[in-house]
């Protein structure tokens, strides 16, 4: 085997275990480009800028490390990676309280980190590309984003494109090559905002910020609702308070409780109350336990 590029050690702000696994897989938005997942390696291009790009790939390395391979520099990507896996967040109390639960202590082993994309403006489009839509139109829009907008890597790969590049895109684009359908216009007045600096996606990062603020600032946005601010908030901003509820979070809670019939969305909300502010990651994990053998 070749030397690494470099190798991350796989350990969170409190010392906890993360499992690479389970990271890469974590949620659906994960496996969209310019991401490319299979099972416990991640292939991935990244802006690393001035139209730049660099394709790199993330696998298990040595015990207790992801080993990282590519023609790019460490200086550039390991950064990126690093908050893509969010190894900076310390889940340790999240794993206090789930030792104590019958139906989450196998997470204590390293489950729970949600895999965000390079930049949150990314995880905002691709959320927003989920909306009201089936599976294959997200995985088309994005496809189309990064496939034709994305600056090119010299493998071959591109990454997300930037928000200036977006906004110049015109609304042909989205209409016929995307074909994002109400969402272009969105996502071409989200990428106008944040390219001019009239909105900074980066404050809502700002761990002072208090979580109702949070969800205000992302309604705000253009293509928001309710829904994508909960998913933006727990995939990319690691604040847990709010579940993810919708048409598949709901009936799997359903079917995996063992309930009889539809339940309401606050006697879902009660069962997961003890955890406080990591509600909502004790509920996905509790819906998402088996997508990793």
């Amino acid at each position: 085997m070749t030397k690494p590029l470099v190798e991350i050690p796989l350990r969170g702000a409190g010392g906890e275990p993360v499992d690479l696994a389970r990271t890469l897989n974590s949620h659906g938005v994960a496996s969209l480009p310019p991401n490319r997942l299979d099972g416990d390696t991640l292939e991935v291009t990244l802006a690393v800028g001035r139209g730049r790009a660099r394709t790199v790939t993330l696998a298990p390395g040595r015990r207790g490390h992801a080993r990282v391979d590519g023609d790019a520099n460490a200086g550039e990507v390991v950064p990126i990676l690093r908050t893509m896996l969010r190894l900076d967040d310390d889940l340790s109390p999240f794993y206090a309280v789930a030792a104590t639960d019958d139906d989450l202590s196998w997470a204590v082993g390293g489950a729970g980190r949600m895999l965000r994309s390079a930049t949150l403006f990314e995880d905002v489009v691709k959320t927003i590309c989920t909306t009201n839509c089936a599976w294959g139109g997200t995985v088309r829009m994005t496809t189309a984003l990064v496939s034709e907008l994305g600056p090119k890597a010299s493998g071959g790969g591109r990454a997300f494109p930037s928000a200036a590049v977006m906004a110049e895109t015109d609304e042909a684009f989205y209409r016929d090559v995307a074909r994002a359908g109400y969402r272009g216009p969105y996502l071409r007045s989200l990428a106008a905002s944040v390219a001019e600096g009239t909105t900074v996606l980066e404050e809502l990062e700002d761990p002072e910020l208090p979580d109702d603020e949070v969800a205000a600032r992302l309604l705000e946005l253009p293509g928001v609702g309710p829904y994508a601010a909960a998913h933006v908030m727990t995939t990319a901003l690691g604040r847990y308070s709010r579940l993810i509820l919708d048409s598949w979070t709901r009936p799997t809670y359903v079917r995996l409780a063992g309930a009889k019939r539809k339940l309401a969305d606050k006697t879902i909300e009660q069962r997961f109350k003890r955890y406080g502010p990591y509600a909502g990651l004790a509920f996905w994990l509790y819906l998402t336990r088996d997508w990793v053998e």
